[in-house]
């Protein structure tokens, strides 16, 4: 029987498991007026039950409950719970050495000795607070890094690494299910020239503003990317080939039409555009798509025609 819960979204939640009606009353009593939300539960399938609903941050229950002990509950958790980690506080009256190393074996964090005084619990708790912050921050530090290990910083595109997980899975789809499949690669033409001249600020203002039509000019279902220097990406499915190049000419005209002024001189910069992709039942990996799409680039840079080559 869940407690109503105390208001405030940023609390952390704590369920509490007693069969005992009086001693889930200490618990709330003690807890009253802390900055959680608390749930309580009465055996350990209900509090089983409530984690997936409730998803505590700790869990304090008692060792002995009607249907499950304490420690059967903690190894329950801790093979289970998929929804973060939840810090575990025992409450036993056995103090053996035995008993107490059985429940932190089986996943307890702490434990408290019955009867307990209500202001070291709420210290237990608050160590408990401090250890899940401290796994909230390691675990956003660690989506940060993960994000930034996929992303170009100049330009805010998905690198190479990030362009090739998702092209991998993209070009499965396609042998699957027969469905276009198109790799264009982007080169700013001349492009050493302006940094040469103008300096690499000016370099990078090219380069953001490219990535910028790159990405005004990709679908949620498609990704365009930075492979590194001034080459660019652009993944595209379910086109055929005929729009494939009429894209790749938008993004070139775009381009060319992008005012630049360094040094008090306006520039015009231009861009090549080479495409690789494949005809049934051809079963290509993503890198033969790579290459084919640099060698239709390497004419495009010869002739400034966007080449389109799927053999």
């Amino acid at each position: 029987m869940a407690a109503a819960a105390v208001e405030g979204a940023g609390q952390l939640r704590v369920l509490a498991v007693d069969d005992s009606p009086f001693s889930r009353k200490l618990l709330e009593h003690a807890l009253r007026g802390q900055p959680y939300e608390v749930a309580f539960a009465k055996d350990g399938h209900e509090a089983l039950a409530l984690i997936s609903e409730f998803r505590p941050n700790i869990l304090i229950t008692d060792w002995m409950l009607p249907d499950l002990s304490g420690p059967e509950l903690c190894r329950k958790i801790r093979s289970e719970s998929t929804s973060g980690y939840t810090y575990v506080i025992l409450l036993t009256s056995n103090v053996e050495k035995e008993s107490v190393v059985e429940g932190l074996a089986a996943g307890a964090d702490d434990y408290l000795t019955k009867p307990f005084h209500a202001i070291e619990l709420v210290a237990r708790v608050g160590v408990g607070r401090r250890i899940i912050e401290m796994h909230r921050e390691i675990e956003e530090k660690n989506r940060l890094l993960e994000s930034a290990a996929r992303k170009d910083f100049l330009t805010g595109l998905p690198n190479r690494r990030a362009v090739e997980e998702y092209a991998a899975k993209q070009l499965g789809g396609a042998i699957r299910h027969a469905y276009p499949f198109w790799v264009i690669l982007a080169d700013l033409n001349k492009f050493k020239m302006v940094n040469d001249r103008y300096g690499h600020l000016a370099g990078d203002e090219v380069l953001k503003r490219f990535a910028g039509i790159l990405k005004k000019n990709t679908r949620t279902s498609d990704i365009c990317g930075r492979l590194g220097g001034d080459e660019f990406i652009l993944v595209v499915t379910h086109v055929p080939v005929g729009h494939i190049s009429s894209l790749a000419e938008r993004l070139g005209s775009t381009f060319t039409i992008e005012e630049f002024t360094f040094e008090g001189q306006h520039v015009q910069t231009t861009a090549s555009f080479g495409v690789g992709g494949f005809d049934h039942p051809d079963r290509p990996e993503f890198q033969h798509l790579l290459a084919r799409a640099d060698s239709a680039l390497y004419q495009a840079k010869t002739d400034g025609r966007v080449r389109v080559n799927t053999k």
